[in-house]
């Protein structure tokens, strides 16, 4: 077998005698065998590193006949076997050539009868020809020796009867290169001390690095990102902290039943919620007593409310799924809220916000998807009133560029009162929904254990809307999937929202909340 170095001599001698190689397919070892593919491609690459040859490529198709094909090349084609099996007198019953010819008798008759070699006789077969010639045994045999055939059709033919198949062949064009010899310097791969001592690599010549590949690119923020960035500027202005929000999987407990939902609740069915399979429930659940309070605020009432008059099950509790707010995070920080000042023993104001996934069972469309962002904003203090959360919403609002908004009734399970929030856009020239807003209501604020003066006043947005206006997208499904173009990723400006004019943060739907 031909040695790297037997592979580079021959090269070398070679154009060294005759100039250039047309194609290296003609290259063959001093015994006369082909030499490899592989073993071609990594000389060449080596003494082009070097400077010493050039190359080309050269691509051409093959066919090579298939063991089908081989076996017509040497013994005939079906069809022939059939008419050799036929009696040039007497015929052949079809069922004797079955079981003379097995398979080849099935796949020869029919291109026999085309062909007008034989013709059916009773239950026999008998020749319509004194002799055949083996058309279709030439061709292969043609294919064999070529590679190919003078009739392109031929060709398509015998692709189609599974006898050739086509192979693309790679051979190269070599030709001398700039610093061609016959003798391959040795090269230098590093540059050491000693050389730099004696000042050898004045004259060394040394080994090229490869740095193949694409320069890399710096990252780019997704534009929800840079619109999330923006309203958590907001938050921390206005003293919020953030809440961990990396909890996607959640119990039913804390993503319904804490916050005063009932069991029946049609948001609690699978065509709204991702519930999981593996593992589907967990018992990991905060203290006995609070869970008891919740069964009995929901089973019979308390803390001035009658409760929903039904019999609450802590195996609807356990079940687990894909939070479908961020609400369920917010509870948890309240029940904390609830423990910490347990333990101290007196209250502290507080202020949380979030800004994360939430999933849905929707149908997606160019308005919804499974799973969004989700802005939400909670404050705990004393005797907070309706007043307060209009009050800070207005704030809130102004801040984010939305300085006109109304607010309208509404019901939700878990605050009361509730209210959606309204801005007037200029250019619809109506009033459009932003977000959902509401004061928890006792029934999930005592029950975690908080005082009876402590109030609780929330609001929640959406993410995907604000940025679509911000960034002129129509269809949700160009922000997020596996469509996105990269390209608006990367071109797109870093957000400022408008602090001055609010048209653009809200849009022709209603902002899911």
């Amino acid at each position: 077998m031909a040695t790297s170095e037997d592979i580079q001599t021959l090269i070398l001698t070679t154009l060294d005698t005759q100039g250039a190689i047309e194609n290296t397919d003609s290259l063959k070892t001093a015994d006369g065998n082909a030499i490899p593919y592989l073993a071609v491609v990594g000389v060449l690459n080596s003494l082009a590193s070097k400077e010493m040859i050039t190359y080309t490529t050269i691509e051409r198709d093959q066919f090579n006949l298939t063991q089908e094909g081989n076996e017509i090349a040497d013994s005939g084609s079906h069809e022939a076997k059939v008419f050799n099996a036929v009696d040039p007198v007497n015929g052949i019953a079809i069922a004797e050539l079955a079981k003379l010819l097995g398979a080849s008798a099935k796949i020869g008759q029919g291109k026999a009868f085309k062909n007008k070699w034989i013709k059916k006789d009773g239950d026999k077969l008998v020749r319509e020809v004194e002799s055949i010639v083996d058309q279709t045994q030439l061709d292969a045999l043609e294919i064999r020796n070529t590679g190919t055939h003078s009739k392109p059709a031929t060709l398509k033919d015998l692709q189609a009867r599974k006898h050739v198949e086509k192979v693309k062949l790679i051979s190269y064009k070599v030709a001398k290169g700039p610093k061609f010899a016959l003798k391959i310097e040795k090269q230098a791969t590093d540059l050491t001390a000693e050389m730099l001592a004696d000042g050898s690599w004045k004259t060394q010549t040394f080994k090229k690095y490869n740095f193949a590949g694409n320069p890399p690119e710096g990252g780019h923020l997704h534009p929800l990102m840079k619109v999330r960035e923006e309203f958590r500027k907001i938050f921390f202005e206005l003293g919020f902290e953030e809440m961990p929000t990396n909890k996607y999987v959640e119990s039913s407990f804390w993503n319904f039943d804490a916050l005063f939902q009932p069991q029946q609740h049609p948001a609690r069915d699978a065509h709204d919620t991702f519930f999981l399979l593996d593992p589907a429930t967990s018992s990991n659940f905060p203290d006995k007593e609070y869970v008891q309070r919740v069964k009995e605020v929901h089973s019979h009432g308390g803390y001035g409310s009658i409760g929903y008059g039904y019999d609450w099950k802590i195996e609807e509790a356990e079940k687990l799924l894909l939070r479908t707010h961020t609400t369920s995070v917010s509870s948890n920080m309240l029940y904390r809220l609830a423990q910490e000042t347990k333990a101290r023993g007196s209250f502290k104001p507080a202020k949380f916000f979030s800004i994360d996934r939430v999933y849905r069972n929707e149908t997606v469309d160019a308005t919804h998807l499974a799973e969004f962002h989700q802005v939400e904003g909670v404050i705990a203090d004393k005797n907070l009133t309706l007043g307060d959360l209009i009050g800070f919403m207005e704030i809130f609002f102004e801040k984010m560029g939305v300085p006109n908004i109304k607010f309208k009734p509404a019901f939700n399970p878990y605050t009361e009162p509730s209210m959606e929030i309204f801005s007037w856009h200029p250019g619809l020239e109506k009033w459009v929904e932003l977000g959902n807003s509401g004061m928890f209501r006792p029934e999930m604020l005592e029950a975690m254990g908080l005082d009876p003066d402590v109030r609780v006043i929330a609001w929640g947005l959406g993410l995907e809307r604000p940025t679509m206006i911000k960034y002129g997208l129509d269809n949700i499904r160009e922000l997020l999937g596996h469509k996105v173009d990269l390209d608006m990723i990367q071109s797109n400006p870093a957000c400022r929202l408008d602090k001055k004019m609010g048209k653009e943060l809200v849009g022709k739907d209603a902002v899911d909340a």
